[in-house]
């Protein structure tokens, strides 16, 4: 039986089916040494598919095993794999996969901060993504502005975007105070930056978005921002359930992990030693980058700088070099 180019690459964990299209489309796919094309299919998975010139380790059905992670993402980080200015994204703190990649299922803006699945299954992804399968996408929303009960009713029934219609399943007032107030809403697609044009249409400005639920997966509060956890069997059947997938019989948790999750402090942890090794690698580049001193300086010059230089007194030296007066400790081996 004959399969889709684009759907058996991304059960290999090469993106999802329209990343794969796109990547068809722009010419980067070749088969057996010819460029592919959109609408061709493999009849058997003995031929070498190669993506920008590499390899592509084809799997069948029934070697793929689907993992679902949770990410709680912060604000600040892009989906995207790159990013030409260097900047962090979703992918950065992502467990490494011996084969195929993480999909993630959807996108969240730069500003955008919650609950971002990913996958190593590119036609779960597809599924859960496309606007046809109704899933269901929970945010916390935050608004300044005055919102009245004929906004909201707007809302529900559907305002006229720049990309048609759109509307909220359901609005929730969570409270507020002054000109600042919290929604729940749900959406079950996920158009750019749909919530946040929404509201603009009503006026007001979203000043915070968090997304807290998708389908039946909730944010909960023992994953921290920037932590990871893979979901269960159980979970993962339920979202391949919601999408018509058939069910998975393996997971790459081991029993104990099943038991016993990672605790909040150890996932504390790991994204600490990750933002600190960040944050070192950056300070390194900075570093690299500032320009050297010029080195052929007059003496004349070099000694009129050095008089001029400000040199601190009182509490502020004590602050810049506290252990400056202090005795040393002898050293001495146990």
């Amino acid at each position: 039986m004959s399969e889709k180019l684009q759907k058996v690459l991304a059960r290999s964990g090469q993106g999802s089916r329209r990343e794969v299209e796109l990547m068809i489309q722009e010419g980067r796919v070749s088969i057996d040494g010819k460029v592919a094309h959109l609408g061709d299919r493999l009849d058997n998975l003995d031929v070498l598919v190669r993506i920008d010139g590499h390899k592509v380790d084809l799997v069948k059905p029934s070697e793929e095993v689907c993992r679902v992670l949770a990410y709680n993402k912060p604000e600040g980080e892009l989906c995207t794999r790159h990013d030409p200015e260097g900047r962090r994204t979703v992918f950065d703190r992502l467990p490494r996969l011996n084969e195929g990649r993480w999909v993630s299922v959807g996108r969240l803006d730069a500003n955008t901060s919650g609950l971002l699945l990913f996958t190593t299954d590119g036609e779960l992804a597809n599924r859960l993504m496309h606007p046809s399968r109704c899933v269901e996408r929970e945010y916390m929303v935050r608004v300044f502005g005055e919102v009245t009960e004929q906004m909201v009713k707007n809302l529900v029934n559907g305002v006229q975007l720049a990309d048609g219609m759109a509307r909220f399943e359901d609005v929730v007032y969570a409270g507020g105070e002054g000109m600042n107030h919290t929604f729940y809403v749900v959406i079950t697609e996920g158009r750019n930056r749909e919530v946040r044009r929404l509201w603009d249409s009503q006026g007001v400005t979203v000043s915070r978005l968090k997304r807290v639920r998708y389908g039946d997966i909730f944010l909960t509060k023992d994953l921290p921002r920037g932590g990871w956890l893979e979901l269960e069997l159980q979970e993962v059947n339920y979202l391949r359930e919601i999408v018509e997938l058939p069910e998975e019989t393996r997971t790459h948790l081991t029993v104990e992990g099943q038991k016993r999750k990672k605790g909040v402090r150890k996932i504390r942890r790991a994204v600490r030693r990750h933002e600190e090794r960040v944050s070192d690698d950056s300070r390194g580049r900075r570093r690299d980058n500032r320009r050297p001193a010029p080195q052929n300086q007059p003496a004349e010059d070099t000694a009129r700088s050095a008089g001029n230089k400000r040199k601190p007194t009182g509490n502020a030296a004590n602050r810049r070099n506290p252990l400056k007066n202090k005795p040393a400790k002898p050293r001495t081996r146990k």
